[in-house]
């Protein structure tokens, strides 16, 4: 079977010779499917990771249509509109489309946020063909009455999935009403949930799919190897690493700003050229640390996934995820990136103990188990793969729990064989001293708090006919007033009986 040409589906001259000086010559699985049912103006719903070649597949065929249309250029207004969630793609994008119109005399402008809107305002007053936009800024822009889309004949989602995830649907859908019914609509999602899936139906009609990348997926073209590590010494393997020359240009991938301002800082201070990229960066900041990646001054890019979204480099020998990806989907755009246009290229994912259970789901949606490395010649030692997946081992302290119980006796228990003090033996000595059996045994405790009545002399007298002796006195009047501690009630004047034992001691006498 031949392989077709751009010129072969539909493709105009002008745009051939300008993919041709660029050294495009076959095109790739999406763009032979998707270029020809663009062109004869159907719906298009596209499930393609980056890398795919989507971009030519949705410029080339918006090109054409503004070259062979009879549409012109009104105030304020763009004939197509290209929607993308990060301002590093929305400019990749604008310029994949000044090097395809080359030769089309055609206008373009770029609005996103993070800069001045003045200039962006001056672009927008005499219309554009084409205008590439993030959802903030270009809602911004319309509410202040710069931009008006009632006349846009094309719209784009690019990187739908990651849009939704970024939060921008609301601001998706205000823009969409604003546009006419009659219109051609085109969404571009590397995954397809559900959100996607009711997004599409809203805005899309009797659209064509095209599914060159399905969910599950499996990098054949990319080695991938997982090293076992713990979080504390992922820096030090990091720095052991680099030291090898074939890892030339690397784009590490970290979950958080901050880490990835931590591990750029360290390279710095080891001596190796990097430079961080994320949302926190002002957007000059961010364009100057991705030229000077392209470039080869810095050979060390750091990027979180949101960012990273617009890095379009060739080259990259290596992808180091420094912390695995809390979604499988977004480790296939990591690794993705050192694989452009079928190349070849590394992946190599750091593992500690807490992301055992994100490895699992890689494995799962990639299908394959990714090869072990040995880090003993870097670090002096390899964490077992099982170690990420097992809790720490505490020190089982029972016994010595029990030994500390040993001189301390539960409630009702005598200390180092005393007879034990119990409720029964309370209510034998109660009977004993012909008082009736205490219906509640908190009967006749004082509030606590409080000071306790002390028996009056005569009660001693009437015992012995004298003072007590010492020890008498202690087991008789000085026992625990609690029960629940096992001792019995103090006795007391105040007591319930009292009164009855006073009498018969007063006729005894």
């Amino acid at each position: 079977m031949t392989t077709p040409t751009f010129a072969d589906l539909g493709v105009a001259e002008p745009l051939c010779r300008a993919l041709s000086a660029e050294g495009y010559e076959t095109p790739t699985p999406i763009q032979t499917r998707a270029i020809p049912a663009l062109l004869e103006g159907r719906d298009l719903l596209g499930l393609a990771q980056t890398g795919t070649g989507k971009t030519a597949a949705f410029a080339l065929p918006i090109l054409q249509k503004l070259l062979a249309g009879e549409g012109r250029r009104n105030p304020k207004s763009a004939r197509a509109l290209i929607l993308a969630p990060t301002r590093e793609l929305a400019i990749q994008i604008a310029d994949s489309l000044r090097v395809y119109g080359r030769h089309a005399h055609l206008r373009f402008a770029t609005v996103y946020g993070g800069v001045s809107q003045f200039s962006q305002v001056k672009a927008m007053a005499q219309g554009v063909d084409v205008l590439v936009a993030t959802p903030g800024r270009l809602l911004d822009l319309m509410n202040q009455r710069h931009v008006k889309l009632n006349e846009t004949e094309t719209i784009v989602l690019d990187e739908a999935d990651r849009m939704l995830d970024m939060g921008f649907v609301r601001d998706v859908r205000k823009i969409i009403a604003t546009m006419p019914r009659e219109r051609q609509s085109l969404l571009f999602s590397a995954t397809m949930p559900s959100s996607i899936e009711s997004l599409a139906a809203e805005i899309l009609h009797d659209p064509v799919r095209i599914e060159v990348t399905p969910e599950v997926i499996t990098v054949d073209k990319i080695e991938q190897h997982v090293l076992f590590v713990e979080q504390k010494r992922k820096r030090e393997l990091l720095s052991k690493l680099l030291e090898n020359p074939d890892l030339s240009r690397v784009i590490i991938f970290t979950r958080t700003k901050h880490c990835a301002n931590r591990v750029s800082e360290q390279l710095e201070k080891s001596g190796v050229p990097a430079e961080a990229i994320h949302g926190n960066k002002s957007q000059n900041a961010r364009q100057k640390a991705l030229e000077s990646f392209r470039s080869g001054n810095a050979r060390v890019l750091v990027a979180t996934d949101i960012a990273a979204r617009g890095i379009d480099v060739d080259g990259i020998t290596h992808v180091i995820n420094y912390e695995l990806p809390n979604e499988a989907e977004s480790y296939v755009h990591r690794i993705g990136r050192t694989a452009r246009a079928g190349a070849t290229g590394i992946a190599l994912s750091f593992c500690d103990g807490t992301e055992r259970s994100h490895l699992k789901a890689i494995e799962r949606l990639t299908r394959r188990t990714l090869k072990v490395v040995d880090t003993r010649a870097l670090i002096g030692e390899t964490a077992s793969p099982a170690f990420a997946n097992e809790a720490p081992v505490r020190e089982d302290r029972r016994p010595q729990q029990n030994r500390s119980r040993q001189g301390h006796p539960r409630q009702g228990q005598a200390r180092h064989g005393q007879p034990r003090q119990d409720q029964p033996r309370q209510e034998e000595r109660s009977r004993r001293d012909g008082q009736p059996k205490p219906e509640n045994a908190r009967q006749g405790q004082p509030k606590q708090g409080k000071p306790q009545a002390h028996a009056k002399p005569h009660d001693a007298r009437a015992h012995g006919g004298g003072r007590p002796a010492q020890g008498e006195a202690r087991h008789t009047d000085h026992r625990s007033a609690d029960p629940r501690k096992g001792g019995e009630v103090k006795k007391s004047g105040n007591r319930p009986g009292s009164r009855a034992r006073k009498r018969q001691q007063a006729a005894a006498r």
